[in-house]
């Protein structure tokens, strides 16, 4: 009996502290294409990463660790950064993992833009297609790349992709941490849904 009260008494105080973003933010609401979806962090304070996340050592090639500036110009961002980008309406966040990667699972309100894609979509991001290729002089204000964590190279590959394509480097800002640290954090995330 004793030792099922402790057992009741550790599960109650595993979901009694709250877990908000910061000390002032318990959620962020975020309009999406499947509509609204308010996001915050997984309340259980036990919450575990599902297994896919724990896997620290991969092969390099292909999975080396990204540098925190992926080319010049381009803004290092954390999660707190994201969820302003993703209420701001001059800013997109943008997955630029293959499409699979984004349908499985994804920050709320990210649009897909996969990194072999991103310097042919520019039309999407504000840029004019011309005969010698695009002029983004009314590219939007700021684009925030991310793809599954520090060691995954496709938004690196697509911010070095659109600036050479045009895109000013000034206006990409780069969430290295991806959906791994999103994940580890406990944030919410969604399929992906659209193109």
């Amino acid at each position: 009996m004793r030792s099922l009260m402790a057992l009741i008494l550790t599960a109650s105080a595993a979901m009694a502290d709250p877990v908000g973003i910061t000390p002032d933010l318990m959620s962020v609401t975020v309009e999406t294409p499947g509509g609204t979806v308010e996001i915050a962090r997984n309340p259980d304070n036990s919450n575990r990463v599902g297994e896919d996340w724990t896997l620290t050592s991969r092969p390099c090639p292909n999975f080396c660790i990204q540098p925190m500036v992926p080319a010049p110009g381009v803004t290092p961002v954390g999660e707190l950064e994201v969820l302003a980008a993703l209420q701001d309406p001059d800013t997109l966040v943008v997955d630029g993992r293959i499409r699979p990667e984004f349908e499985a699972g994804t920050i709320p309100g990210a649009i897909s833009v996969p990194y072999n894609e991103a310097a042919d979509r520019l039309d999407e991001l504000g840029c004019e297609i011309d005969f010698d290729g695009w002029i983004c002089e009314g590219a939007l204000p700021r684009v925030v790349l991310f793809c599954n964590g520090p060691w995954c190279g496709q938004s690196p590959t697509a911010a070095r992709r659109m600036i050479e394509a045009g895109f000013p480097a000034e206006n990409i800002s780069y969430y290295r941490g991806g959906m791994q640290n999103w994940q580890g954090l406990g944030l919410t995330v969604v399929e992906g849904v659209g193109l």
